[in-house]
C-alpha cells in the first residue's frame, strides 16, 4: 500500500470510511490518493446535452477519482453571465456529485472584440477567465481586456493557437497528415500565439494558466517564462503523453482532437516537461461525443475524446515508465490543479480519498465506460490501473 493521503485528508474521513479504506487495502496492491483536480473537461452541459450531462459526466468524473472540474466558458449559452452560475453549480453536484469551478468568458460572447462583465462574472463565482479557443480581434483587444481582468485580480486561462496559422486544420503539419490529404496545424500556430500571451502576461503582470500545450517548443517557452519569474503555470491533456500523430493512420477519427496529436519529438519534449516541473499538472481534456459524432469521414467528423474513464490507467502507466514518481503523479493531477485553479482551501476543507489499483487489468468496452461518450482511441485496448473506490462525503 502506498498512503498519498495528505493529514488533512485523512481527518475529513468518517471513522466508516476509514475502517473500509483499511479492510480495502490489506486485500491488494494499493494506492491511496487525495481526490483528483481536473484544469479542463467539457461535460456538454448546458448546449450539448445530445453528448453527455451533468449527470452523466458528473457521475463518470466522480467514479473515476475527480471530485472537482474546471469547465471552460464556451458552452451554449456561453458562460458570461455571473448571476446564472451559481446554478449550475448546484446541479453538477445535485445530480453529478461533483464540485464546478467555472470559467468566465473574457470577452463578450467570446468574440474577441471587448472585455464581458469581468466584475459580475468574479461576483458570481467564477475562478478565473477564458476566451477558450475562440480568437481575440487584434492583440490589442488582447492587452487592453487582460489589463482590464487584472484591475479585479482574476486569472487568466489560455488556450495557445492562432488562427490564422492553424486555420482549417485537423492534424498535426507531417508526414501522416500529407500522406492522407488532411489539412495541417503546424507546431507554430500553438508557439506564436503562446509567445504573444506570455509577453502580454509580462506587460500587465496577470496571473495566466496554458493548457493543453502540446508541442517541444511551446515548453521550451515556458520553461523560459518560468525561468524569468512571470507568474504562469501550463498543463497537459493525458492523451498527448501517450499519443502521436500516428494514431490518425487510416483515418482513425477516434484520434481527431484539438490541440492535435502532435509528433514523437513533441511526446518526448512533453514527458521531459512534466518530469523536469515546467509542466504543472495533467487535465483529461475531457469531451464526451455521441455515436454519431466520429462517423463522417475524419475531416468533417467533430474532434475531442472521452478521457475521465482512460485517465487513471494512464497515470499509472505514467509511474510504471518512471515519467514520474508517484508522489510527483499526485502533484500533478491533484494538489498542483487545486493551487492552479486557486480552490486549495475549498478542497481541504471538503476532503476525500480515491483508492487505486495500479494492476488492476480492464478492457475498454461500452460497459466499462462510465462516460456517455465511447469516443476513444483505446477502445478495446486492455489497460492496467484503475480507481476501485472513492471516499467524498
Amino acid at each position: 500500500m502506498h498512503d498519498l493521503l495528505p493529514k488533512v485528508f485523512k481527518e475529513s474521513l468518517s471513522q466508516i470510511a476509514t475502517a473500509q479504506l483499511a479492510k480495502l487495502t490489506s486485500e491488494r496492491e494499493t494506492w491511496i490518493l487525495p481526490p483528483l483536480v481536473d484544469l479542463c473537461a467539457r461535460l456538454r452541459e448546458p448546449g450539448q446535452q445530445q453528448h453527455g450531462t451533468l449527470e452523466s459526466e458528473g457521475r463518470a468524473a466522480r467514479a473515476n477519482g475527480f471530485l472537482h472540474v474546471v469547465i471552460p466558458p464556451d458552452t451554449n449559452p456561453i458562460l458570461e453571465n455571473g448571476s446564472l452560475l451559481k446554478g449550475l453549480r448546484e446541479r453538477a453536484l445535485d445530480d453529478g456529485g461533483i464540485y464546478l469551478h467555472i470559467l468566465g468568458a473574457l470577452t463578450a460572447g467570446l468574440e474577441g472584440e471587448r472585455p464581458s462583465n469581468i466584475a459580475g462574472l468574479k461576483k458570481g463565482g467564477c475562478i478565473a477567465v477564458s476566451n477558450a479557443r475562440r480568437p481575440f480581434q487584434n492583440d490589442l483587444v488582447l492587452l487592453r481586456t487582460l489589463e482590464y481582468a487584472a484591475t479585479f485580480g482574476m486569472k487568466v486561462f489560455f488556450y495557445p493557437d492562432e488562427p490564422s496559422l492553424s486555420g482549417d486544420g485537423v492534424a498535426h503539419e507531417g508526414y501522416i497528415a500529407s500522406y492522407h490529404g488532411l489539412q495541417g496545424i503546424p507546431w507554430i500556430a500553438e508557439t506564436v500565439a503562446l509567445s504573444t500571451q506570455l509577453l502580454m502576461v509580462e506587460e500587465t503582470g496577470i496571473a495566466a494558466h496554458f493548457s493543453q500545450l502540446s508541442c517541444k517548443s511551446s515548453i521550451e517557452l515556458m520553461r523560459w517564462a518560468k525561468d524569468k519569474g512571470l507568474p504562469v503555470t501550463c498543463d497537459v491533456a493525458m492523451h498527448q503523453l501517450y499519443l502521436t500523430d500516428d494514431n490518425l493512420e487510416g483515418f482513425n477519427a477516434q484520434a481527431y482532437v484539438l490541440p492535435p496529436l502532435r509528433s514523437n519529438t513533441d511526446q518526448q519534449a512533453i514527458r521531459r516537461g512534466l518530469k523536469d516541473g515546467t509542466i504543472d499538472a495533467i487535465c483529461s481534456h475531457h469531451e464526451p461525443l455521441n455515436s454519431t459524432a466520429k462517423k463522417a469521414p475524419f475531416a468533417e467528423s467533430t474532434p475531442g475524446i472521452s478521457n475521465f474513464d482512460t485517465f487513471m490507467a494512464l497515470a499509472c502507466q505514467l509511474v510504471k515508465d518512471e515519467v514520474l514518481t508517484l508522489e510527483q503523479l499526485v502533484d500533478k493531477i491533484c494538489l498542483n490543479p487545486a493551487k492552479i485553479a486557486g480552490i486549495s482551501e475549498q478542497y481541504e476543507t471538503i476532503g476525500g480519498a480515491v483508492l487505486v489499483d495500479p494492476n488492476l487489468e480492464w478492457q475498454v468496452t461500452s460497459e466499462s465506460m462510465l462516460s456517455n461518450g465511447k469516443n476513444t482511441p483505446f477502445f478495446n485496448q486492455t489497460l492496467q490501473g484503475r480507481v476501485v473506490e472513492t471516499f467524498f462525503g
